[in-house]
């Protein structure tokens, strides 16, 4: 989850390593450092953010360095705990993402043999373990040292009057950047968008020998080639192009990632994804995986699946089914992961696949771990995502959902008709939804004064109140719940009151009905309601608080403007509560650790 990045080249390394820092933060931002070498190495580091760091620090030489966001794992966040990480000597630097299960025993070693270590880090071990087996030759004490470890990491060693860094991945990602006679490191592509669009992804297992002109890529000791790709986003993609906050871009951002994921697959020859079984006779059944909001798409895609394609659809969170799902091979499973290196993700597909079973993953990066080890990969074409809260990859996972469930639709042709021209509407129908922003903004100032809030929802609109609830709490610190509407009665009932609203999503189906006797309950325990409703439904005047009105659209298509207009309810919550919307605290944006 945390920020690294590395530079060995013929420019100095400070201003290249703060810049690619400064586009990490959304990866850990409780603290930061850098360090160069030069005469010896020089750390710097402090519990700031980067462009305080960079006002900081004075003007240091070095044309090699590493540098570090962080997101606690071990240790509060501190000066003291704050990356890199150095041995006794302060001649070898270390920057970590991972957690080292046995650092306590290693600690408890290093500190009997002489080495003083201070900080609360597991990181800290790692140094002082490169130092002890240190004997002339930096590659085999890297190695030696990682041999002694347990657990996860991604790491980047420098060494004082070594021309070369090393860097090793395991179960953390990690990408080289090529240059011209400079190559960098970085755990995510967005910090290299300025310098290079020509990378190298390592795998489990891989150290890399970086200088500045080679990339020597190693596994178990014996030299590989890793291919080289290039990457198709631009530096525009991960600025903030105007807005004042990358999350509000990102929610403009979604008629056109909606239209470009949707071209995506309407311009291919084959469907995609084959949800036959491997016969190609029906399948029985299909199982889904995901964690936090993605988790919420693959609810969603229950509800599409089972009601085009008349297939049982079971969705799991990825982390509880590492440790208590059955698997069949006969299962198709369907992974959905925003980064493509969720570790609870990543494990779930390596248990797929132990298993025989044929895994699809929904990602939003090419070349991600996801997408190299299942049998079949969906990219969703939103570009980068910069804001902590995800948005435009969570609409642009349910555009892959839908297109993957329309090839095998069992409705009649006037009925995939009618869909496929609805779905080919959404960016237009989400724009208006866009259009309509000031509106919701007025609803969340009324908000923004409460400390709790329920969701509700029915049918294909139940995850989307959970997704509602979990945007506003992560942005705006508020207490929110999403619940099946029918669901408040046992027991939630006992929170409502005039200090409890109720977000209620109506949409136009069977649900419509019963979703409005259960606003009735709500209003007669005194809660304040938000519905949102469609154009043409006229049901909430006189009962609903206020009302957002959204487009009349299918209600199979429903998730989409819903999700949108509550994206955007979140975020003017947030902003009238003064709450940093980009960078929530205790989160960082990829999960990479347990």
């Amino acid at each position: 989850m945390c920020g690294i990045v590395g530079y060995i080249g013929e420019k100095k390394a400070q201003p290249i390593l703060l810049n690619c820092l400064s586009k990490l933060e959304y990866r850990g931002y409780d603290s930061c450092g850098i360090a160069l070498s030069a005469s010896g190495i020089e750390v710097h580091k402090d519990i700031v953010r980067v462009k305080a760091l960079t006002r900081a620090l004075p003007t240091l030489d070095g044309m090699a360095g590493i540098g570090h966001t962080r997101w606690a794992t071990h240790g509060e966040p501190s000066k003291l705990n704050a990356h890199p990480q150095c041995d006794c000597k302060g001649r070898i630097a270390v920057v970590h993402n991972g957690v080292i299960n046995n650092f306590q025993k290693l600690r408890d070693q290093l500190t009997e043999e002489g080495h003083n270590l201070t900080s609360q880090t597991d990181t800290e071990v790692i140094p002082h373990l490169i130092e002890k087996y240190y004997n002339g030759d930096f590659e085999k004490a890297v190695g030696l040292a990682l041999s002694d470890i347990e657990g996860s990491y991604t790491m980047i060693a420098l060494m004082a009057d070594e021309p070369r860094l090393i860097a090793a991945r395991k179960d953390s990602p990690l990408i080289i950047g090529i240059g011209d006679r400079e190559n960098y490191i970085a755990s995510d592509v967005p910090a290299l968008l300025d310098y290079t669009s020509r990378v190298i992804y390592l795998e489990d297992g891989d150290v890399a020998v970086v200088t500045a002109d080679t990339v020597e890529v190693k596994q178990n000791g014996a030299g590989i080639i890793r291919e080289e790709h290039k990457i198709l986003w631009s530096v525009e993609d991960a600025q903030k192009g105007g807005y004042e906050h990358f999350m509000l871009k990102e929610i403009h951002e979604q008629p056109k990632v909606i239209r470009d994921t949707l071209a995506e697959y309407i311009s291919a020859a084959e469907p995609a994804a084959d949800l036959t079984g491997d016969d190609g006779s029906s399948m029985d059944d299909m199982l889904v995986l995901a964690c936090g909001t993605s988790y919420h798409a693959g609810l969603i895609g229950k509800y599409i699946i089972e009601g085009l394609v008349n297939v049982p659809v079971r969705v799991e969170l990825a982390d509880e089914f590492n440790y208590s799902g059955h698997v069949s091979a006969r299962n198709k499973a369907i992974v959905i992961t925003q980064s493509g290196e969720t570790i609870d993700a990543l494990k779930s597909i390596r248990k797929l696949k132990e298993a025989g079973c044929q895994v699809i993953a929904i990602t939003n990066v090419v070349g991600s771990t996801a997408s190299r080890i299942v049998d079949r990969t969906i990219y969703t074409r939103a570009g980068p995502e910069i804001s902590v809260a995800a948005t435009k990859t969570f609409i642009a996972q349910l555009i892959a959902l839908y297109w993957l469930a329309l090839p095998y639709s069992r409705v009649d042709i006037g009925r995939l008709d009618d869909l496929v021209l609805e779905i080919r509407q959404l960016p237009v129908k989400v724009q208006q939804v866009l259009d309509n922003e000031a509106a919701i903004a007025d609803c969340a100032r009324q908000l923004a004064g409460f400390e709790n809030v329920f969701f509700i929802g029915k049918g294909i609109n139940y995850p989307v109140a959970l997704e509602g609830a979990l945007k506003l709490k992560e942005i705006s610190y508020i207490h929110a719940e999403g619940y099946a509407a029918g669901e408040l009665k046992h027991g939630p009932f006992a929170l409502l009151g005039d200090k409890t609203p109720v977000v209620a999503v109506v949409a136009q189906d069977n649900t419509c009905e019963p979703m409005v006797t259960s606003i009735k309950e709500i209003k007669a325990r005194k809660s304040p309601v938000l519905a949102l409703v469609g154009e043409e439904n006229e049901t909430m005047e006189g009962l609903a608080d206020s009302v957002i009105t959204l487009p009349q659209i299918d209600p199979l298509f429903s998730p989409v403007v819903n999700s949108v207009a509550l994206q955007l309810l979140a975020y003017y919550v947030a902003r009238e509560r003064g709450c940093p919307v980009d960078f929530p605290r205790n989160l960082a944006k990829s999960v990479t650790v347990e």
